[in-house]
Formats: structure tokens, C-alpha cells, sequence
């Protein structure tokens, strides 16, 4: 016998061997799964104690039950009509409004500080008699500013305090046809009387 030939025996016996050994299926007829492919269903106690175990890093409700309290005493209710309505009346709002007049304080312009023996106009003197703060209005303006004209003006003088000193020769701080004052605080240009104050005050 020729080695192919037996090489051909062996592999056909081999087959029918295997088909032997499966067994048939008729119809209608479920085939027995093999143990070893289907894996167990787990219990329903199981699945339940899954579902209700609470997650890694996830907060836990309260067991008695009661609900976490949110303080809304920080937040503001003045728009609330009702809310102000309950808590102000007529009477505690002229009361607060008497209040509110009594700490106004009106600033009267004052005359203007001169040099002994001299027409000079001190803006030191002027500095130290003068209490209202840069920016605050105590002289009537005609209200047509000129940001444009303002500068040109206020660069036209060496520094703030020669600005000043014209200002008050001149025209102001009443009348401020310059157009060194705007604001109409008495204040030409970026002059501020501050510094003069602060050294009167420590003296």
C-alpha cells in the first residue's frame, strides 16, 4: 500500500468517527446546549441588592428622611413689593429720609486767599480753605464740554499748580471762561488740593 493512499484512509476514517459520534436532531426537537457554553442567571436577590447598593463617590440621602435645608436669608427681596410693604411703612420711610438729610452737608464757596502786600492768589491758601474732594461740583458750568478744548487749554500751562494759579487770577473758580474747570469743583486741569490739606492737617 502506497503512503498517500494510507494518508487518505486515515483522514476518511477520522471523519466518519467524528460524524458518529453527534447525535442526530429531529425535527421539533431542542438541542441539549452543552453545560460548558451557558453560564448561570444570577438570583433576583442578587440583581435587587445591586441596584439598591449605593455607588462609589455618590452622596447618600439622609436614612431618617429629612430634607437637607437651604438658608435664603442671604438673598435680597427689595424687588418683592409685598415683602417691603410688610416690613416698611410711610413713617419709616420719612424717617429714613430725615436721616438721610440730616448727614447732607452742602459746601458754600469761599472768598479767595490773598497774599499779604500782594494781588497774589495763594492756591495753598485756596487748598486748605477749600473741603469739598476734586470732582465735586460747587460752581455752576455752562454744561457744553469739549474734552478737545479742555486738554489744548490745560497743556498749554507747564504743570498743574501754574494752571491753577491763572485760573484764579483770572476767572475762577466762579466764572470759568478758560475752560480750565468743567467739573466746577475750583479745580483747574489735574490740580488737586490734596496733598496741601494732608501737610496742613499733620502740622
Amino acid at each position: 500500500m502506497s503512503k498517500p493512499f494510507l494518508i487518505r484512509a486515515l483522514a476518511a476514517s477520522g471523519a466518519l468517527a467524528l460524524l458518529g459520534a453527534c447525535e442526530p436532531v429531529e425535527i421539533g426537537q431542542n438541542p441539549t446546549p452543552n453545560a460548558a457554553s451557558v453560564l448561570p442567571l444570577p438570583s433576583p436577590m442578587a440583581v435587587e441588592q445591586q441596584s439598591l447598593a449605593p455607588a462609589s463617590g455618590v452622596e447618600v440621602d439622609d436614612p431618617t428622611g429629612a430634607a437637607a435645608s437651604v438658608d435664603t436669608t442671604s438673598l435680597s427681596d427689595e424687588n418683592d413689593f409685598e415683602a417691603v410693604a410688610a416690613r416698611q411703612s410711610i413713617e419709616s420711610d420719612a424717617k429714613r429720609l430725615a436721616e438721610s438729610r440730616a448727614k447732607y452737608v452742602l459746601i458754600e464757596p469761599t472768598d479767595l486767599p490773598v497774599r499779604p502786600g500782594t494781588n497774589e492768589i495763594s492756591i495753598i491758601e485756596y487748598a486748605l480753605r477749600t473741603t469739598n474732594p476734586v470732582g465735586v461740583q460747587i460752581y455752576r458750568r455752562s454744561g457744553l464740554y469739549n474734552e478737545e478744548l479742555y486738554l489744548r487749554s490745560c497743556n498749554f500751562y507747564a504743570s498743574p499748580s501754574e494752571a491753577q494759579q491763572l485760573f484764579l487770577k483770572r476767572s475762577g473758580p466762579k466764572v470759568d471762561w478758560m475752560g480750565l474747570d468743567p467739573d466746577g469743583d475750583g479745580f483747574a486741569c489735574s490740580w488737586d488740593p490734596t496733598p496741601f490739606r494732608l501737610a496742613g492737617s499733620s502740622g
